[in-house]
């Protein structure tokens, strides 16, 4: 496909935005009740024209993609069903000091429950003890730390980072690496809030924010055996890969063993329903199917940057993270830094190295390859000889054992994870979130809201100040 072709097949993904970003705030009602059909059409446009008139390959993108979508919606369907069968009731007005250790405590579990468990797991509470002054910044706060910048620390915390572990960076490396990104834009993002719920708290009578509130200093957490489930998504999310729908298939059976052991009483509490599932369920069928060709052109040119430092590495996986899912962008801009920077023909010399002599060999080790088999052996041992591994992990593998190129790694990294707090569409609990706060009758951002009067004035700054530290230069 030409650069021509792409350019008109990403027509309907920007028709697909322009519409989510419009269609509430221009017509509503319309939007409302016929936004399915929109992403039906939409979605059919671009899958059919891969279909019918592309080469034989476009056939196994376009299944790809169905799968990749299938693997989204399971994961976040069955986080929301059984986050939804654990209640946890904080009691008490909160205070802004409160809501910042909240808002931390959540950045933390995002590492440990991943950015869509933690956010399904907090959001009701969160609402719930902040019901009598909520307003647009808890919901926009709650989706740039928790939903999103809170979990770059480890493959589980966000997708672009699990994708980077399948290919090989090791688990801790992200927390080793980006932990001085994360506690500056956390702490950046903490005290913006701070100030902003302080504001928010004054304006707010004491007798209206203490209204209905029972002792703050009982708290209550019902439904806890759905702890066993979420364990079983976390577990089935890390260690299981092959056969197909595997995975899958254990997520929703967690999901069915949940939904039917938790107590009516714990769902009316959370006001569980399922409205916000098929929400984002709907819209991302379409953005997963209308985006096809912004990131087929993305694999196509991510390599192209000539002699681009990490800067151009941030910025640019960072701001398409923004707009498309930012697990396919890091992976596009992964293959990118590999393409540009790591050498063809070394990668080919260490896999026949590692066949004829192992990874521990004693002989002359070419000084082509040391780096990356120097970088194997600290990071993955006997891997490589039990078969696991494979040509992508040694690409990385070149990455790791250099200390220039480990730095735009980083950058991709906290790129995809910083910059997809930006819009609602930009990772997919964000959506999520903004369902369940708007069917609990909170007054979100729209989606433009959310960008002019959120995402630019509180998250762009701080993005600038991260790369002014860390990838200026």
């Amino acid at each position: 496909m030409g650069d021509e072709s792409y350019l008109f097949m990403v027509l309907p993904f920007a028709a697909l935005l322009g519409l989510i970003a419009l269609g509430p705030l221009w017509f509503p009602e319309w939007w409302g009740k016929h936004y399915p059909k929109v992403c039906l059409v939409l979605g059919a446009a671009t899958v059919l024209y891969y279909l019918l008139f592309l080469p034989g390959a476009a056939a196994q993108k376009t299944l790809q993609t169905g799968e990749d979508y299938v693997g989204f919606i399971a994961l976040i369907g069955s986080l929301f069903v059984v986050s939804g069968g654990i209640q946890i009731t904080v009691k008490g007005e909160a205070t802004p000091l409160q809501n910042v250790g909240f808002l931390m405590t959540g950045a933390v579990l995002a590492n440990l429950l991943g950015t869509t468990g933690a956010s399904m797991l907090l959001i009701r509470p969160w609402l719930r003890m902040n019901r009598r002054r909520v307003s647009g910044h808890h919901v926009a706060f709650f989706i740039f730390i928790v939903s999103n910048i809170g979990g770059c620390l480890t493959p589980i915390g966000d997708p672009p980072l699990f994708l980077g572990y399948l290919k090989g960076v090791p688990f801790w490396w992200v927390a080793r690496h980006c932990w001085p990104m994360w506690a500056t834009g956390l702490s950046i993002l903490l005290a913006i809030f701070y100030v902003l719920d302080r504001l928010n708290y004054s304006r707010v009578p004491a007798a209206i924010r203490q209204a209905d509130f029972e002792p703050p200093d009982t708290f209550r957490f019902r439904g806890l055996g759905n702890l066993v489930f979420l364990a079983i998504i976390i577990a089935a999310v890390l260690f299981v890969e092959k056969p197909r729908f595997l995975r899958e298939s254990i997520l929703i059976a967690a999901a069915a063993g949940s939904y039917f052991t938790t107590r009516k009483s714990i769902h009316e509490a959370n006001q569980f329903e399922w409205h916000p599932l098929k929400e984002v369920a709907i819209l991302f069928a379409g953005i997963f199917a209308t985006m096809m060709p912004a990131l087929d052109w993305l694999r196509q040119h991510a390599g192209g940057h000539g002699t681009a430092g990490p800067a151009a590495f941030y910025w640019g996986s960072g701001l398409l993270s923004s707009v498309l899912d930012n697990a396919p962008t890091y992976l596009g801009f992964l293959k990118g830094l590999v393409g540009m920077m790591v050498d063809g023909d070394a990668v080919k010399t260490l896999q026949n190295w590692i066949q004829n002599h192992g990874i521990e060999s004693l002989d002359p080790v070419p000084e082509s390859i040391r780096v990356g088999l120097e970088a194997l052996r600290s990071h993955h041992g006997e891997a490589l000889l039990t078969g696991r591994g494979g040509v992508e992990r040694i690409e990385v593998a070149f990455i790791l054992g250099n200390p220039d190129l480990k730095r735009y790694l980083v950058a991709i990294s906290v790129g995809s994870v910083f910059f997809g707090a930006n819009t609602y569409i930009g990772n997919g609990p964000n959506f999520m979130v903004k369902s369940i706060a708007d069917r609990q009758k909170v007054r979100t951002p729209t989606f433009l809201g959310y960008m002019f009067k959120f995402a630019l004035p509180f998250m762009a700054p701080m993005l600038i100040i991260v790369w002014w530290l860390f990838f200026r230069g």
